[in-house]
């Protein structure tokens, strides 16, 4: 068995979860939270909460883990209804939130990508603005070739479109997107598609995706380049938890797993996803 944060107890605690699976079974009505975890929530965590799963699975025989996707909102939602044990959220919780308990298993920056065939590099936070209100339409005012620009978005319930409209000040109803996207790796694909489209997504996504061969190039916002280490040391201008959530009360197992995904014992996987451990 692995042992994770809170050591031995912890480990007794999960020793006594699995060999009890019977009695559990029987405690009647629902799912079992003790044997079977529900995670759901960001795009962005989705990767690296499945891979955190598959190796507390591997330590805990009996333990199922299952991590389904659909935006922070979502996992927000899901916690709250009792439908999810844990919710995934790419942002830290707010104030109003107050009735979750949240913890960072990593951080992570939004940056906005083009096509590796733009010539533009680097933007400036009024250039964004106004290529998001559709203030400006062609990338030759920005030092580009001739083309109408394509500027993608999020979709509503998305942590990444809350934080992009905070950082540039923006009410939602001026954005004028042309593309209206869910996760990540669909916003990804629409600018690997489109050499006049640009999207703002994870960083950890966008450099994963790039180092996997997508036409793809990341910008520096307001000169500073979106790279793991000014993620790290707090220079790139949009820097974010990301944050796994429960309830106040919540299961010993939860607990387990919250404890383990938080440990360095999976510091490999969340450096594998192009996200910053925080220890």
């Amino acid at each position: 068995m692995l042992l994770t944060r809170g050591g031995v107890g912890l480990a007794r605690g999960l020793m006594l979860l699995v060999t009890g699976l019977s009695l559990a079974g029987c405690a009647g009505g629902g799912r079992t939270t003790e044997t079977r975890l529900v995670i759901t929530g960001s795009s962005t965590i989705a990767p690296l909460a499945a891979e955190i799963a598959r190796r507390f699975e591997a330590g805990h025989p009996g333990i199922r883990v299952d991590v389904q996707s659909g935006g922070s909102a979502q996992g927000l939602a899901d916690v709250r209804r009792g439908t999810a044990d844990i919710g995934m959220v790419s942002r830290a919780l707010t104030p109003a939130e107050h009735d979750l308990r949240g913890e960072a298993i990593a951080l992570d920056g939004i940056a906005l990508i083009v096509h590796r065939d733009n010539p533009v590099t680097t933007i400036r936070s009024a250039d964004v603005r106004a290529m998001a209100t559709g203030q400006v339409t062609n990338w030759q005012a920005l030092g580009g070739r001739p083309g109408a620009v394509s500027f993608v978005s999020k979709a509503e319930g998305r942590s990444t479109l809350e934080l992009f409209l905070a950082h540039f000040d923006l009410p939602r109803d001026r954005l004028r997107p042309q593309v209206v996207i869910g996760d990540n790796l669909h916003a990804v694909r629409t600018v690997a598609g489109d050499p006049q489209a640009i999207a703002y997504v994870s960083i950890g996504t966008a450099l994963v995706e790039r180092d996997h061969g997508a036409p793809i190039a990341l910008l520096a916002l307001d000169d500073v380049d979106p790279t793991l280490a000014n993620v790290r040391q707090g220079r790139f201008p949009i820097v974010r938890p990301l944050t796994l959530v429960t309830r106040q009360a919540r299961t010993l197992l939860a607990d387990a797993f919250l404890a383990f995904a938080t440990s360095p014992a999976v510091r490999d996987l969340v450096e594998a996803q192009a996200f910053v451990p925080l220890d």
